[in-house]
This record gives C-alpha cells, sequence and structure tokens, in this order.
C-alpha cells in the first residue's frame, strides 16, 4: 500500500472524526500519529486509563467513545509514526521502527492540534519547572503526579482543570498563582451574552474555581514577575503581586499561559498564515471547510484556531465531508446538506471563545524576557543576544536564526520561534503580523541517515 485517497495526520479529536466521516464515505483513509494510541492530548490513553476515570473527569471519559469508533472505522492507524515531510502533491516521509516509507494521498487532512504558548522566564529551565500539559500527560499516560510541595502558575481554563484533577489524586498543591492580569474581566464582559450560549462550559470553569477555593489551597491573584530559583534544580519560586514580592518553596513549578495552533507543517508547505490577535498567535488561513490556501490540504481542530475538543470533532467532520466531494464520493450539494448540522453545533462550541480569549488573554510581560534568560532552550540563546542583533539592520526571525542559530535545534524553533518574532516586534517597534514566523523546513521531526537509506513505499502491514 503507497497510495491513500486521504492521508490523516493525528489522531486526536479532529483526527479521529475526519477518519470515521472518510470511511463513512468510502474514501481509503490512512492516519499517522507519532503517538502509540489514538487520543491526541486531551484524550491521551483514554482507552486503557479506565482507573483514572474518576480522577481526569467525564469530558476526559468522552473521548472513549470516539477512539473506539475510529478504531472500528476501517481507516489504517500508523500509530508510532514520525512524519517528517511532506511534498506538495501530495507525497507524505515518515519513519516507523527505524525505517523510513512514503505514502502518495490525493487529499491531506493536518490534525495536529496545539501547543503550550512557550513561556521563558528566569530559572525555566531547571529541572523540576514543566509545563501543566507536561504534568497532565504524565497522569494520564502513567498516573503521575509530582511530590512534594508543588505550585501552578498560569492563566487560563488547564491549570484550573489539572489543579482539581492533582487534588483528586492525592497531590500536594501548596499554591494556586493566578497571572490573569487583574481587571482583565472587564474587556470579556461584553462577549459574554453570547459565551452564553456554552453555558456549561462557563459553569464547568467556576465549579473548578469554587473547588479550588474551597479546598484550602492558597490562590494569589495578579501575579506579575516569576522566578524559578535553585542550583541544579528547582528550590524556591519567587512571584511578585500588588502586596510585594515573595520568596516560598517548591518541590515542583507547574506553568501554562494558554496554546497556541502547530503550524509548522502548515507553513513547511507554504500555506498562508495570518496573525490572530484575540489569540496572540499565528493560524492558517483557512475557509470554513477547514481548507488551507493549497488545494486538497486541510487543517482541522485546534491546528486551525483554538476552540476545544468538541470543537476539533465537528471540524475534523467538516474537512472529511469537503475532502470526500472533492474527490467524487459524494456531491456537493450532498457534502453541504450534511455539513448544516455541523455548522451549526460548531458555532454553539465557539461562541465562548472570544469571551475565553479576553478573559485569559496573556499579560505582556511573558513575551518581554529579561536580557539573561535563555529564550531558544536547544541552542542556549538568551533574549539579550536577540535583542543585540534585533538592532542590525532591522533583521527578520530568519536572520536571526542564520545569525545565533536559534531555531536550528531539536523542537526546530517550536520552543522559540514565537519569543524570537515577539522580540523582534518589541525592538523594531513593528506588529507581530509584520515579523512573521521562521520559515520551516523539513524534516520535521529529526531523522537518520541510516532512515534515508532504508526509505522505502509503505509497507502494507
Amino acid at each position: 500500500m503507497s497510495a491513500v485517497d486521504l492521508l490523516i495526520v493525528g489522531s486526536g479529536p479532529a483526527g479521529m472524526s475526519a477518519a470515521i466521516t472518510a470511511r463513512h464515505h468510502g474514501l481509503n483513509v490512512a492516519v499517522i500519529d507519532d503517538q502509540p494510541a489514538p487520543g491526541g492530548q486531551i484524550w491521551r490513553a483514554v482507552e486503557r486509563n479506565t482507573r483514572s476515570d474518576a480522577i481526569l473527569g467525564p469530558t476526559y471519559v468522552e473521548g472513549r467513545a470516539v477512539a473506539e469508533a475510529f478504531r472500528t472505522s476501517g481507516a489504517r492507524y500508523l500509530h508510532g509514526a514520525q512524519l517528517w515531510q511532506i511534498e506538495p502533491g501530495f507525497r507524505a516521509y515518515l519513519s516507523r521502527k527505524r525505517v523510513a516509507e512514503m505514502v502518495d494521498a490525493k487529499a491531506i487532512i493536518l490534525a495536529t492540534g496545539a501547543q503550550e504558548r512557550p513561556i521563558p522566564f528566569p530559572g525555566w529551565t531547571l529541572p523540576g519547572v514543566v509545563t501543566v500539559g507536561a504534568a497532565q500527560i504524565l497522569l494520564k499516560t502513567a498516573g503521575q503526579i509530582p511530590t512534594g510541595p508543588t505550585w501552578i502558575a498560569g492563566c487560563g481554563p488547564l491549570p484550573l482543570l489539572y489543579a482539581i484533577q492533582l487534588l483528586r489524586a492525592g497531590g500536594e498543591l501548596a499554591g494556586y498563582l493566578d497571572t490573569t492580569p487583574p481587571g482583565q474581566w472587564r474587556a470579556a464582559l461584553k462577549h459574554l451574552p453570547k459565551a452564553l450560549r456554552a453555558s456549561a462550559d462557563l459553569l464547568k470553569g467556576l465549579s473548578w474555581m469554587a473547588k479550588l477555593t474551597t479546598s484550602g489551597v492558597r490562590v494569589e491573584r495578579g501575579v506579575t514577575d516569576l522566578e524559578a530559583l535553585g542550583d541544579e534544580s528547582l528550590r524556591q519560586v519567587r512571584f511578585e503581586t500588588a502586596k510585594g514580592s515573595e520568596i516560598v518553596d517548591a518541590g515542583a513549578l507547574l506553568v501554562h499561559e494558554g496554546v497556541v495552533p502547530n503550524i509548522h507543517m502548515a507553513m513547511s508547505l507554504d500555506c498562508a498564515i495570518e496573525w490572530d490577535d484575540a489569540q496572540q498567535c499565528f493560524r492558517p488561513v483557512v475557509d470554513p471547510w477547514g481548507e488551507t490556501s493549497q488545494s486538497k490540504l486541510f487543517v482541522a481542530g485546534d491546528g486551525a484556531g483554538i476552540g476545544g475538543a468538541n470543537a476539533a470533532l465537528l471540524r475534523g467532520e467538516l474537512a472529511a465531508l469537503r475532502a470526500a466531494a472533492q474527490l467524487g464520493r459524494l456531491s456537493s450539494e450532498a457534502a453541504a446538506h450534511a455539513a448544516r448540522p455541523v455548522r451549526k453545533a460548531l458555532a454553539r462550541e465557539l461562541a465562548v471563545r472570544p469571551f475565553l480569549d479576553a478573559m485569559f488573554k496573556p499579560r505582556r510581560a511573558i513575551f518581554a524576557p529579561t536580557d539573561k534568560t535563555i529564550v531558544c532552550r536547544c541552542e542556549e540563546i538568551s533574549a539579550g543576544e536577540i535583542r543585540s542583533l534585533a538592532k542590525i539592520g532591522l533583521p527578520g526571525p530568519n536572520q536571526i536564526k542564520a545569525a545565533s542559530r536559534s531555531g536550528m535545534g531539536p523542537c526546530q524553533g517550536r520552543q522559540c520561534g514565537y519569543t524570537i518574532t515577539r522580540i523582534l516586534s518589541e525592538v523594531q517597534q513593528r506588529a507581530p503580523a509584520d515579523i512573521g514566523f521562521y520559515h520551516v523546513r523539513p524534516p520535521l521531526k529529526p531523522v537518520t541517515l541510516a532512515e534515508l537509506a532504508s526509505l522505502q513505499p509503505l509497507i502494507d502491514q
């Protein structure tokens, strides 16, 4: 098997939904994912994690039925596969078990989801400092929680959710440092009437806040500066509020300042990208079906703009319907008819987003790290080095990459790309949309020469 009708990258909510819909309409589908099982981040390990259902909550459990439907859909599932290049046309290259393979596809749906927004601050590279998303992965896959006094710092729904999950799991939550700027709720109020269409989501968030408050956990609001302290590992956390600066003992510091679309694959195919001011990030330009500026190339789920798991399911279905119509498996009229209720449901799911985006808009300080702060972890480049280079002839991100090697490490700019853009924006007094992002080139993931030498058509097994 070396050719398919539809290739889907990612088996989270959007990827699974797209595969189920595409198979329903008779498409030959292959799904590539680097994880060992379907579910994506939000439903990671959902098929085998029944013992943790009470800890992770009902939203997590909902993914089990979707994963089961995906498994029985007839789509070929290539798990544990690293996709490292897609050529226009389309030909995809991947590695499984250290063997490189290639597959041709008539259409592609990128369902690669989101990543946590990188937030460099003093001490963020110390062992013991991780993101909330990484801590949640450990909880879902291995049932592990941090030991010792744990502090959570950040804003948005995910830190609240994980705080509740950590308490349910018996963890020691020393404190919650809310970095949401004071008074930001006023900017969100104008979006509240529309957000009430998704009142269940709002009530869920309020219930998390209430549980955290009544649990006896220390909560500090309006936190501004944050610093992790220690020699070879985290020992203390310094934070600042309107009351002043304070230092507390810490065994772990979990940080989170929202998520951003994973845009690397779309950018590698020269898809048009736009700046989303509400979510403070770049995202692919897509039509109502999720189709990009490249014909028959779609982005579904949070990779097209943050919307959550339920929205991702619906976006995956829309993209698959359009792909099926383009490949002649149903008429355009039939696709439009099938999409009508999906679009209505999607509008309900996205109704809350303007409220959340305004309420949890990241504070400006995370985009302006101090000069000594490392911003590119792979190459150990500091913010001061980037600022110095930014003053020489108004360079863009790619010139900064060439001059400093930032963005050339294993993460390929996923951890430093936005910080570089924002530092250039700050120094040059230009908007992030005018600065742009790194040019993304293959390989998208590290690949060995031995794997390249082993390249062969996709093995049908």
